[in-house]
């Protein structure tokens, strides 16, 4: 999440293991180690898993780490999990936890890492790019190389992404539309950014925790997490954390973001997103009872805005899919996709 408290077929890998849409676009493979990594903390995969790189219409590549489902008893019932990160993180703080744990259970996963984070190419303005920009990048990905609507997932201000894609997803009326965004089996919000952007959360904190509100200014507008392990426990995860796990995860999100994501300003004046008809799309709300950033009734907004009952997991903080009980948070996920599943029958 940037500055919260600023005011203001071709086969993806050799071994093709994925069902992906086949493409004229020709999109290059990245083995783990070669060529010239964009990150100076490089994160190391896990077994199982590739790390791709998705050529975009624009011509710039947006990495994605991949990982096949290990389970094949479910078949094609599973639809596919693209994962969006939020501000400071990339497609990694996936692949550390989640995408293991939902391939083991028979999904495809896809994390992508947005445009200047991560492995991803960095365009030439001085932030990644608009709400709309981002949320098109998924979408390309989405249509031109998954073969089925995937359930999406969104952390943070990844949340606030995926929002906005589920406002521009095609509606069966107008096919015909241009600029509109593929179809979708559901969506996740995780700790997600509300509607209305973080103004409410700000004005929260300033009025009744300025101690919070000095903090988590200077953990993340200032960047001050980079650099006091302290700040960057507070900020993201559990105190039963332990340090060296969170040593390990600062020095990835102090390399992973080489721009904000956002221009502040002009994100809050296209704020709220639009809001969708409560029967258009499934979807979970997932909050945690230790966030440092998003708090309850940020989550509680978001609920209310799309008409859902949120989900407050104890125990974990804002870092759900990383932090020391990230089981918790994927056990919730998992039971809701197999809710959806049926649903879907």
């Amino acid at each position: 999440m940037a500055a919260p408290l600023s005011l203001c077929a071709h086969p993806l890998s050799t071994r093709a293991p994925f069902r992906l849409r086949a493409s004229s676009s020709k999109p290059r493979a990245v083995v783990d180690g070669a060529g010239v990594p964009k990150m100076e903390v490089r994160y190391g995969l896990r077994p199982g898993q590739n790390r791709l790189l998705h050529e975009l219409s624009s011509g710039l590549s947006m990495e994605v780490i991949a990982q096949e489902s290990a389970d094949k008893s479910g078949g094609d019932l599973n639809p596919p999990l693209v994962f969006v990160h939020g501000s400071y993180h990339a497609a990694w703080c996936w692949a550390e936890h989640w995408l293991p744990f939902f391939s083991s259970r028979g999904f495809d996963c896809f994390a992508v890492s947005l445009l200047g984070q991560g492995e991803s190419d960095a365009p030439s303005a001085p932030v990644a790019g608009s709400l709309q920009t981002l949320a098109a990048d998924v979408a390309d990905f989405i249509d031109k190389k998954l073969s089925s609507p995937p359930v999406l997932l969104g952390h943070s201000f990844g949340g606030l992404i995926v929002q906005y894609y589920i406002t521009n997803i095609k509606d069966e009326q107008y096919r015909e539309r241009d600029g509109l965004f593929p179809d979708l089996a559901g969506a996740v919000l995780v700790c997600s950014v509300p509607p209305s952007g973080n103004s409410g959360i700000v004005w929260r904190y300033l009025f009744t925790k300025p101690i919070a509100a000095f903090k988590v200014t200077r953990s993340l507008a200032a960047k001050g997490f980079q650099t006091s392990l302290p700040l960057c426990k507070e900020t993201f995860f559990s105190a039963a954390m332990e340090d060296h796990l969170v040593q390990r995860y600062q020095e990835l999100m102090k390399h992973s973001s080489r721009m904000p994501l956002f221009d502040l300003r002009q994100l809050n004046a296209s704020l709220p997103v639009p809001s969708v008809p409560k029967s258009s799309i499934q979807l979970l709300v997932v909050g945690a009872n230790d966030d440092f950033i998003v708090d309850a009734q940020g989550v509680r907004e978001t609920g209310k805005y799309y008409d859902v009952s949120p989900v407050c997991v104890e125990g974990v903080a804002h870092d759900l899919m990383l932090d020391c009980s990230w089981e918790k948070g994927a056990d919730v996920i998992l039971t809701w996709l197999r809710g959806l599943r049926r649903d879907q029958r």
